[in-house]
């Protein structure tokens, strides 16, 4: 029963896992595209640090009381599409989808502000702690 009971919470958290990392991954890769990075230059702060603090930040304001709640690990997945539209063969039809994903634009729109000021939380955090 015990190695049942272990399996099984292994099953549900190895996705887990992968959402989160992928989310990362997701701001990771747009944090060295360059397209945000201005200030992390500025400063000098490492690009998986300030991935990994974002993610932090912005996993506060998310659905979802705990980590692997399955509404946080669908608004991780929802996140990491947010952040990879541009990438998408049909932009249009993606940001379509998600509305749809969050609810609506709205939603979408506060997702995105949600974001947004963890990585400014987050610049900030770097910057105050290089000052010392």
């Amino acid at each position: 029963m015990k190695k049942f009971l272990l399996l099984l919470l292994t099953a549900l958290l190895l996705p887990g896992c992968s959402d989160k990392n992928n989310y990362e991954a997701a701001i990771l890769a747009e944090l060295e595209r360059g397209q945000k990075t201005q200030g992390s230059r500025d400063y000098n702060v490492p690009s998986d640090k300030m991935a990994a603090c974002i993610v932090e930040a912005s996993s506060k304001n998310m659905a979802g009381l705990f980590a692997f709640d399955p509404a946080r690990l669908t608004a991780y997945r929802n996140y990491t599409k947010m952040l990879t539209l541009t990438q998408s063969a049909d932009p249009k039809k993606t940001l379509e989808e998600l509305r749809n994903d969050f609810g609506s634009a709205k939603e979408l729109n506060e997702a995105r502000s949600n974001y947004t000021e963890s990585e400014l939380e987050c610049l900030a955090l770097f910057v105050a702690h290089e000052e010392k």
